[in-house]
């Protein structure tokens, strides 16, 4: 990775670093709420990826027409889902103006189970009869095992999360563990440590620092991220309970805060 590249092979946009309920809170008057750093301005958590042969967006939040509107994103090649919570999927309506952009149906990736849930609810999108101008439709392909797409070799990350299964991504290429996305998971495995290990950049959810039942603390992201070598890593998924400033503050080298509009560059040669 290298900050001082025109034309990085890949880059990586965090479009959202918040939990479910986004930050600010609705009816909420706590100094994260109403603090005026834009770092402090959390939406759902999701991230796109360019490179020259592909754009990718990582889930599709309730606030994926305003984070694709901030970031200029006018083009998509592929969606990647992580799981079905309604934090993860429902902007997926607004995938109907980049089939538009694209002249067709868009690819989407994901387990069987958040592929069923997606017919389930958008029942529309999938195999019509006709192709409606203006509406969405989605090629899906689930995933069961690593795959390749846009110069990327990608390796899916199964973790526990609660009641389901989220699907984190390792994002990889001639063998370089670029990049690991776990954005929501309560542990990481020794078998997802193992992949993961010697990432160049790792975003993990770190939702607080009190034990919630389905995702990380703080500390447990911070665990995870020594333990695998990452180069970088960044929290995402955060909740409204610490400024960003002060966050950082209490992290150890090499572990930030991930915040909204984060440009991550990575150059392959």
């Amino acid at each position: 990775m290298s900050a001082g590249i025109s034309k990085p092979q890949l880059s990586v946009t965090v479009l959202g670093s918040g939990t479910s309920q986004g930050v600010p809170m609705i009816g909420c008057r706590c100094e994260v709420c109403l603090s005026p750093d834009p770092r402090d301005n959390r939406t759902r958590s999701s991230i796109f990826l360019a490179t020259p042969q592909a754009k990718i967006l990582v889930d599709t939040t309730p606030d994926m027409r305003q984070q694709a509107l901030r970031e200029g994103l006018d083009h998509l090649d592929a969606v990647l889902f992580t799981h079905p919570h309604a934090d993860h999927i429902m902007g997926f309506d607004d995938l109907r103006r980049f089939c538009d952009l694209k002249g067709g149906a868009l690819p989407i990736y994901g387990s069987a189970e958040t592929l069923g849930q997606l017919e389930r609810i958008f029942f529309y999108a999938f195999n019509p009869k006709t192709l409606v101008p203006g509406y969405v439709h989605v090629l899906p392909n689930v995933i069961t095992g690593p795959f390749e797409l846009g110069g990327l070799d990608i390796t899916p990350l199964p973790v526990p999360h609660g009641a389901v299964s989220t699907l984190g991504f390792l994002f990889s290429r001639d063998g370089r563990k670029l990049l690991a996305y776990l954005s929501d998971c309560a542990a990481v495995s020794e078998t997802i440590r193992g992949i993961i290990s010697g990432v160049d950049v790792l975003i993990i959810d770190g939702l607080r620092d009190k034990a919630h039942p389905t995702h990380l603390t703080v500390s447990g992201a911070v665990e995870v991220a020594q333990a695998v070598g990452a180069g970088r890593a960044f929290l995402t998924h955060q909740t409204h309970e610490k400024l960003h400033v002060d966050r950082m503050r209490e992290l150890p080298a090499g572990i930030e805060v991930a915040y909204d509009g984060m440009k991550l560059e990575f150059d392959l040669d």
